[in-house]
């Protein structure tokens, strides 16, 4: 914004605009000096949560709601699904602007963009994988889900549109239900489906970078019905990772068929490093 612009809207734009520069560090100076000098900070860690494919925020409501009463502060951020170290950078700058300690919530294509965001970030004291990739370095999400016979993903159940930049992705309406969420009602899985974020399908062929799993504590999720990530495949990533693990009969969505299993694994995670 220039000066002469500034000069025309006058001396209250100005004044707003150095109030929304100041924010970032005012929250961030109240957050750290909320407790007594000299005294251990009890402030609970925040949980982002990260959703994946075909997916949206939405998905982790019933948890947010059982978070919140449990007085943590949730934030479920809107992947761009565009490409995995963009959607890895995205989630880098939203983990940036929060102050103190974080628990990292992901599902599915999630697990991917928080195993390459969380890396270096002393902030994030926690992963917890829900029905999610976590890849090791140099690794494909195309060869994860080939691993093992038994997903459902493929050509026979996607609908590809293109778009200015790319390929999207959606998962075909009429098959939705059976491949990503038979254990919702027919009715959720239809609204589900209708709305759906597109998946630009050149993130699966990405390479993922450093995984933070190897530095950062992790927790995960396996459901044991997936037809999307084999429940081996989960085991294998999982057990590579060194989880903390915990299995539930549930699809893909364990956070909207099951949800208490995934609020209980992410206040188990939060609970051991708070």
């Amino acid at each position: 914004m220039t000066t002469k612009t500034l000069r025309r809207h006058g001396p209250a734009t100005l004044a707003l605009i150095v109030v929304l520069l100041a924010l970032p560090f005012a929250v961030g100076t109240a957050a750290s000096s909320s407790s007594k000098p000299g005294k251990p900070s009890e402030a609970k860690p925040t949980i982002v949560l990260v959703h994946g494919a075909w997916a949206d925020s939405s998905g982790w409501n019933d948890s947010i709601k059982k978070l919140q009463k449990k007085g943590y502060t949730a934030l479920a951020v809107a992947t761009p699904l565009r490409s995995l170290h963009g959607d890895a950078a995205y989630l880098s700058s939203v983990l940036d602007s929060i102050a103190g300690p974080i628990v990292l919530v992901g599902h599915s294509y999630g697990g991917m963009v928080l195993t390459n965001a969380a890396t270096g970030n002393p902030n994030v004291k926690a992963l917890v994988y829900i029905a999610a990739f976590a890849p090791d370095q140099g690794e494909k999400q195309i060869d994860l889900i080939l691993k093992n016979p038994g997903s459902q993903i493929g050509p026979d159940t996607l609908t590809v549109r293109p778009y200015p930049g790319g390929l999207d992705s959606y998962i075909t309406p009429s098959v939705f239900h059976r491949v990503f969420a038979h254990d919702v009602p027919k009715s959720t899985a239809a609204v589900m489906a209708a709305t759906q974020r597109p998946f630009d399908l050149a993130i699966l062929e990405e390479l993922s970078g450093p995984p933070a799993w190897k530095t950062i504590p992790s927790w995960y999720l396996i459901a044991t019905e997936d037809r999307a990530i084999p429940p081996a495949t989960q085991r294998f990533m999982a057990d590579r990772a060194g989880a903390t693990t915990a299995e539930v009969r549930a699809s893909h969505v364990p956070m909207n068929s099951r949800p208490s299993a995934v609020t209980d694994l992410i206040l188990d995670a939060a609970n051991a490093v708070g």
